[in-house]
């Protein structure tokens, strides 16, 4: 089994989102972490609404109250902890979620599970 290192737990601020562009081999739109406490979710950097980035500028990404992702581009607002749009133009949609998990301070994911 070959695991692939996302990033560090520390890299991704408490309540905010980190952009992982050196990704792009596992998913052509590139992943997103975001965090809260000790808990990470990795997502598809696509919203589901028109297929576009989540971020307004490239790895710059808009979170509320460190509980919510937002679509730089058409508001749509995502829960962290599972994906589901609560408001916005795709409301009721999900991210497409990532099987990652931690390892020690490493967010990891095997090679071959990019979904």
């Amino acid at each position: 089994m070959t695991l692939i290192t996302l990033c560090q737990l520390d890299d991704i601020t408490d309540g905010g989102a980190l952009g992982l562009p050196q990704h792009r081999q596992l998913h052509p739109a590139g992943l997103i972490a975001v965090r809260r406490g000790e808990q990470v979710w990795v997502y598809v950097n696509r919203c589901p609404h028109f297929s576009v980035p989540l971020d307004y500028r490239p790895q710059e990404f808009c979170t509320y109250r460190g509980k919510v992702l937002m679509c730089a581009h058409h508001s749509a607002m995502f829960r962290f902890e599972d994906g589901h749009c609560i408001d916005g133009p795709c409301k009721g949609a999900q991210l497409e979620a990532v099987t990652v998990r931690r390892v020690e301070n490493s967010l990891v994911m095997e090679a071959g599970e990019e979904r």
